[in-house]
């Protein structure tokens, strides 16, 4: 039987457009674009689906044709889909400008809609069921902070392993009243910084500046420098693997995200599923959408073979 993940954030869409010479600030630039379903719950959820659970996913979204885009894309990957639908409302957007490398140059995130995901939201029946049934819980800081603390004390009462995506150094700071009750923290350097309120001279400190604000646990990806990951057991150091064509980084960390969790839901360790979080980051980026159409549980076997092995730190 599948295990199940429940995931609850965003679901809108992403809009691309990519400089196709040198970037040029402050005028107008030569490019293409693109648009696709995104968010980083949604990224993750579709990641989780293609490596084989079972994932419901609860997300505000507008009675527009770009919530209808979002609403195909999750019926395509598989997912158990319950939007709260608001008719008369547009469905949030993610708008970024890349360099020709795939490196982003500024992004716009049109979000007003999440704060509508209010916390008496879980009390509705259906939820509170999808709440009871999960495995596990996965949710991300687009949503408002009560609702944030509310989606972790209910796990937390019902004894679930939490985990959460940071989305952006402005929104991870809503985790912080509610960091100790986070098992899996995804996030990057800059999101690190905001949420800890300092940034350390050694990135191994990151282990100790984040538990010292409550949490349990966390990855902090740092480009392609070693990420730092912890639990109460310890600490280790990730090399990501080197990859020759970037095709896009969009939704390589909510891809991370959905391999380490993928591991830790089979029982591996720490040291193992990040290994397999850096895989499937791995196959995202050689991708020009945000969520790779080849990613497998063979693929990303496969690809772990690019991964070296975890660095203890203590």
């Amino acid at each position: 039987m599948k295990r199940k993940i429940l995931v609850l954030g965003g679901a809108h869409v992403d809009r691309r457009g990519r400089i196709s010479g040198d970037t040029a600030p402050g005028s107008s630039n030569p490019g293409n674009w693109f648009e696709e379903a995104g968010g980083g719950g949604f990224n993750a959820a579709r990641n989780l689906a293609r490596l084989g659970f079972d994932v419901t996913m609860i997300s505000p979204r507008g009675g527009d044709p770009t919530g209808e885009m979002v609403t195909e894309a999750a019926y395509a990957a598989g997912i158990n889909d319950h939007p709260f639908v608001f008719l008369d409302r547009k469905t949030p957007s993610y708008t970024a400008i890349l360099e020709r490398d795939g490196n982003l140059v500024i992004a716009l995130a049109d979000m007003d809609l999440y704060r509508l995901f209010v916390p008496r939201r879980l009390a509705i029946r259906w939820v509170r069921d999808a709440f009871a049934a999960t495995d596990l819980i996965l949710f991300d800081a687009n949503l408002p902070e009560d609702t944030i603390t509310a989606i972790v004390a209910r796990a937390n009462s019902l004894g679930k392993p939490v985990a959460a995506i940071a989305i952006s150094p402005a929104k991870v700071v809503k985790l912080k009243p509610s960091a100790g009750g986070i098992d899996y923290l995804f996030l990057n350097e800059a999101e690190a910084a905001a949420l800890a309120g300092q940034r350390p001279e050694n990135a191994a400190e990151w282990a100790s500046l984040l538990g010292d604000i409550g949490l349990k646990g966390g990855i902090v990806t740092r480009g392609q420098r070693e990420l730092i990951a912890f639990t109460g057991g310890g600490a280790i150091a990730l090399q990501p693997p080197s990859i020759e064509t970037v095709a896009d980084v969009t939704g390589a960390g909510d891809s991370l995200a959905a391999g380490v969790l993928s591991a830790i839901m089979q029982g591996l360790p720490l040291e193992e599923a990040v290994r397999h979080g850096a895989a499937a980051a791995a196959v995202t980026v050689q991708s020009p959408l945000a969520v790779s159409e080849n990613l497998t549980p063979e693929l990303l076997r496969d690809t772990l073979a690019l991964v070296p092995a975890a660095r203890i730190l203590h």
